[in-house]
């Protein structure tokens, strides 16, 4: 299974986070040039953040110091479930980017992701690179992930989110789902867990691209057991340095316009 930015490699190393915070203050000897960045930026506090009722990709508007937690290619036995308890450990929730053949597959973990509050969007079926298919082919990719991810959903609801894999789009498919009601989410900071790195050299890229940008949506994957084994140290060093991780939930109820989007699919066709 593939990543979202690099094909994925599938050796996952175990790492202990074992990272010393710097004060912000130095010894008042030392010369101001030589003293170190604080790596507390804000004031720290609750991490839980606030809850952004989103309609559209446009009202994705953070604040400095606000992260939104987002993890792809999932549910994934022995991985997703690890991550939960983690993210409930620290009272915030994430947005699950699912494939419709991984969610097929672990309908329960799909639903557990819902009923633990977290919110569940899609991420096509297969994990391809949509911008090497045709029109057609790609909307009912995406369209097949959809449907996939609503079945094994059940009771529970889809949110009208979606990831283009490996980050790759065309302005024509980007314009159909925006049209289409469906909320295109971007990355920021991403973490590429999906290197073949340990636990903590993941966790300090991904510190250190955060701090560089003070706020942003943050790309991991529930698939590698790496991400699993730095997410608390990861979520602890968040909370010191006064981050706050931002719920996103559709800001209308219900399942998205699916018809709009076969309508597109149609369009494709004809073309």
């Amino acid at each position: 299974m593939a990543g979202c930015a690099k094909p994925v490699r599938h050796t996952d190393v175990v790492a202990v986070v074992d990272r010393d915070v710097t004060g912000s203050t130095a010894p008042s000897s030392a010369p101001r040039r030589d003293q170190p960045m604080p790596s507390r930026i804000f004031t720290a506090g609750q991490l839980s953040g606030r809850t952004l009722e989103v309609a559209s990709t446009a009202d994705i508007i953070l604040r400095p110091g606000e992260v939104v937690l987002t993890f792809d290619d999932g549910p994934r036995p022995g991985k997703t479930p690890a991550i939960l308890d983690a993210l409930d450990q620290y009272g915030v929730r994430a947005t699950f980017l699912m494939l419709g053949s991984a969610a097929r597959a672990h309908p329960e973990l799909a639903q557990l992701v819902a009923r633990r509050g977290h919110t569940v969007g899609s991420h096509t079926y297969n994990h391809t690179d949509l911008s090497k298919l045709s029109r057609q082919e790609a909307l009912e990719e995406i369209a097949r992930g959809e449907e996939a991810v609503a079945e094994a959903m059940g009771a529970e609801t889809i949110s009208p989110f979606f990831r283009f894999p490996y980050l790759s789009q065309t302005g024509y498919l980007r314009t159909a789902l925006l049209q289409g009601d469906m909320v295109v989410l971007d990355v920021d900071i991403d973490s590429k867990d999906y290197y073949r790195d340990s636990a903590s050299v993941v966790m300090q890229r991904t510190l250190d691209r955060l701090d560089a940008r003070g706020s942003g949506i943050i790309l991991f994957h529930d698939i590698h057991q790496r991400t699993v084994d730095m997410l608390p140290g990861f979520l602890a060093e968040l909370k010191a340095r006064g981050y706050s991780v931002v719920r996103l939930v559709p800001k209308s109820g219900g399942v998205f316009g699916r018809s709009i989007l076969t309508a597109a699919v149609n369009d494709a066709v004809s073309d």
